[in-house]
């Protein structure tokens, strides 16, 4: 087996300075790819790059606000300019927005499905524009589980995760013929990460009236395998997606739940 399966692919990570984002920029990097870190926050992007070439990769770091057509048309022939080609794009930009249904105020609504719905679809387009001319490619979207079954008081993430499934699917087909795969990938709960430790557990524990560690508890006794999701299950999943050993799997969106979601 390759001991670098991506060696000298050149990819793309929106929203990759931080989070779950850069963790896939450095297994990517880690498995041989240069990588373009592409984040709202310049500073941390820049940072992330550093970081990717410290790997012994190159890395550029760009601000990009992936609602914005421009910037991403931009992105890409930056890209393609720099490096030469472009061979994989993981759209993981993404926001969370959420209330009940009956007061989430429609700017929230809207601002969820630019960011999770529409700027996928511009980071796609527009990879697709580098990726025929060359006959290959790799487009990877960071879904959830939210994807596959409805959220309580999340509905605006949940209705632009479910639409994430759709448009996959759909340029799967489309894109096929072109030799571009394109697949999701929709972990579970990320119980270790900086979002629950620093305001997730917090949040749920005045809410509901309890520890942080009985909220903590309550989400693992979900899962079948009783752990949370980790960054190495599902950079996991993505390194095999974007490389040949997936060579047979398009249009798929693949659960990385411990069993939770199973469909």
């Amino acid at each position: 087996m390759n001991p670098q399966p991506l060696l000298d692919q050149i990819a793309i990570v929106t929203g990759g300075a931080q989070g779950l984002g850069r963790e896939i920029c450095l297994r990517l990097a880690r498995e041989g790819a240069h990588v373009v870190v592409a984040d709202l926050q310049a500073e941390a992007a820049q940072a992330t790059a550093a970081e990717v070439r410290a790997e012994g990769r190159r890395s550029q770091g760009a601000a990009v606000d992936v609602t914005d057509e421009e910037q991403v048309a931009a992105l890409v022939e930056a890209t393609v300019a720099e490096f030469g080609r472009l061979d994989i794009l993981v759209a993981n930009a993404g926001i969370v927005l959420s209330g009940p249904v009956d007061e989430l105020p429609v700017a929230h609504w809207r601002k969820v499905m630019e960011v999770n719905l529409t700027g996928y679809f511009l980071c796609a387009k527009h990879a697709a524009r580098a990726m025929k001319p060359q006959g290959s490619g790799v487009i990877v979207q960071i879904n959830s589980k939210s994807g596959k079954k409805g959220s309580s008081k999340n509905s605006a993430y949940s209705a632009s995760k479910f639409g994430g499934i759709g448009l996959t699917q759909s340029i799967a087909l489309e894109l096929a013929e072109h030799g571009i795969r394109v697949n999701s990938v929709c972990p579970g709960n990320l119980l270790d990460s900086p979002l629950w430790v620093n305001s997730l557990y917090s949040q749920y524990a005045k809410r509901l009236g309890i520890s942080e560690d009985e909220v903590r508890q309550i989400y693992i006794d979900k899962v079948p395998m009783k752990r949370g999701c980790t960054y190495d299950d599902i950079t996991n999943v993505v390194t095999f997606l974007c490389s040949d050993q997936s060579s047979y799997m398009t249009g798929q969106a693949v659960n990385v739940t411990g069993g939770q979601e199973m469909k």
